[in-house]
């Protein structure tokens, strides 16, 4: 095995007397594809939000390309944000932006890349997600939910990514459309040679585009294996959130 791209080790965090995280145990490698299932409150969003940098663990070390990056907020947090895209649950396009400028907000903004490049830069990344430049100076509310999903895409990938998050990048498209999303995170994850770790509830989703699923269950991993052997983890808790079933361990949040 090479060296991960990502690797959470004994990661956990609290808020007061809410343990969220108690020992979280993952990696990914350099081409991988990780799916990991969790319900609502089970600490999904909680991780992705350390392994950013966003919050800093109580305990565990978090390591990127082998650096520990566990607390810095300095030089080193910085360099590995530059290798990280992240495609939103909500797309969290900026509204007063225009399509052009929301996929290269970072190449204007970190890299200091001058508009007139960005721009050219932004046009190509949009026909690699099946947009054309007739979209560039729209703006996100002139677009339907998968056309912002695209462009929110594009902003992930636009740098060359060597790691990728995906939150619920499904959430509240029609069947159809959630396919050609997924057809478009394997192609151009595929395209990048990046890594790449999605949130999703999304059972067709987590089949097609991962090589390997995890199962985060208050705030610990329970189950790892590859996405071929899902339906047959032998683990109670994971049948029955794959198969969606209110009867078993895991008791519904109402």
């Amino acid at each position: 095995m090479t060296q991960p791209i990502l690797k959470m080790t004994d990661v956990q965090k609290s808020f007061g007397p809410k343990h969220v995280l108690k020992g979280v145990n993952i990696d990914v490698q350099r081409g991988q594809s990780l799916v990991i299932l969790g319900g609502s409150g089970s600490g999904k969003s909680v991780m992705l939000k350390n392994a950013l940098g966003l919050m800093t663990p109580e305990q565990g070390v978090i390591e990127f390309d082998g650096v520990d990056v566990t607390r810095d907020q300095g030089k080193t947090r910085e360099a590995m944000r530059a290798r990280v895209g992240m495609l939103f649950q909500s797309g969290a396009l900026f509204d007063s932006l225009t399509v052009w400028e929301n996929v290269s907000f970072r190449l204007i903004q970190a890299e200091r890349i001058k508009r007139g490049e960005a721009k050219e830069r932004a046009i190509e990344t949009l026909r690699k997600v099946r947009l054309g430049s007739d979209v560039a100076d729209l703006y996100p509310a002139e677009l339907s939910g998968g056309m912002q999903k695209r462009v929110g895409l594009a902003r992930a990938i636009i740098s060359k990514p060597d790691l990728i998050f995906f939150d619920e990048p499904t959430t509240g498209l029609d069947p159809i459309t959630a396919d050609a999303i997924n057809d478009l995170i394997i192609e151009q994850v595929k395209a990048l040679g990046a890594a790449t770790i999605s949130i999703t509830h999304d059972m067709s989703s987590a089949r097609k585009i991962a090589d390997e699923i995890a199962m985060l269950y208050h705030g610990e991993i329970i189950w790892r294996g590859p996405s071929s052997q899902i339906d047959a983890s032998g683990n109670d808790y994971v049948d029955q959130f794959v198969h969606g079933r209110a009867d078993g361990p895991i008791q519904p949040s109402i």
